[in-house]
C-alpha cells in the first residue's frame, strides 16, 4: 500500500489534531457486536461494504474513541473493539467534542466521511448493553456519511477537517 498515511509510534500527531485508526469493525446484522477486519471498503454515499448500518441515510459509519473502550475494559467491563457495535475505533480524537458538519479524511485522501450526528437515542437495553454490561455508543460514538469512498486499513491516519474551509478552497 505505497502512499498510504499510516500511523506511526512517534506523538506528534496529537500537537497537529490528528488521530488514526486501531479497528475497523463490521457485522451483518443491527444491534449485535461486529467483528475486527484489517481493511475495509467505503463506498460513497452508503457505508462499509458489507456492513449493515450501510445504506442511504445519515448514520452510514461510527466512529469511538478506543481511549473510551479502553475505560470501560478497566472498569471490569466485558469490551474490545467492536463491542459497542462501533465501524472505526480512533486513537486521538475526542469524538463527542467534534462540530456536526465536520469532515474525516482517512489515509491521503483515501477516503472522506462528514460527521452527521454526535451520540445517538437508545430505547431499550440492547444485545450489546446485555452482553457488554453498558454501551457507550449513546453518549460517545458519532457517526457521519461518506462523502468520498475508499479503501482504509487499521494504522490510516485521521485528519479532521473544517468543511466550510474546504468548501472555500474548492
Amino acid at each position: 500500500m505505497a502512499g498510504r498515511n499510516k500511523h506511526n509510534n512517534d506523538n506528534s500527531f496529537k500537537n497537529e489534531q490528528i488521530g488514526y485508526i486501531v479497528s475497523i469493525a463490521v457485522s451483518d446484522k443491527k444491534g449485535m457486536q461486529k467483528k475486527r477486519v484489517n481493511h475495509a471498503t467505503l463506498i460513497e454515499n452508503f457505508g462499509i461494504e458489507g456492513d449493515a448500518h450501510a445504506g442511504k441515510w445519515h448514520r452510514q459509519v461510527s466512529f469511538l474513541a478506543s481511549e473510551r473502550i479502553e475505560e470501560q475494559s478497566q472498569k471490569g467491563f466485558d469490551v474490545d473493539f467492536g463491542s459497542y457495535a462501533e465501524n472505526i475505533a480512533t486513537k486521538g480524537i475526542d469524538w463527542p467534542s467534534v462540530p456536526i458538519g465536520t469532515q474525516v479524511e482517512i489515509g491521503q485522501g483515501d477516503a472522506l466521511i462528514e460527521i452527521t450526528q454526535i451520540g445517538k437515542k437508545c430505547h431499550t437495553k440492547c444485545a450489546i448493553y446485555n452482553m457488554a454490561g453498558d454501551c457507550i455508543m449513546p453518549r460517545q460514538g458519532v457517526f457521519g456519511r461518506v462523502i468520498k469512498g475508499g479503501k482504509i486499513s487499521v494504522g490510516d491516519t485521521l485528519r479532521l477537517l473544517d468543511k466550510y474551509k474546504n468548501d472555500k478552497n474548492n
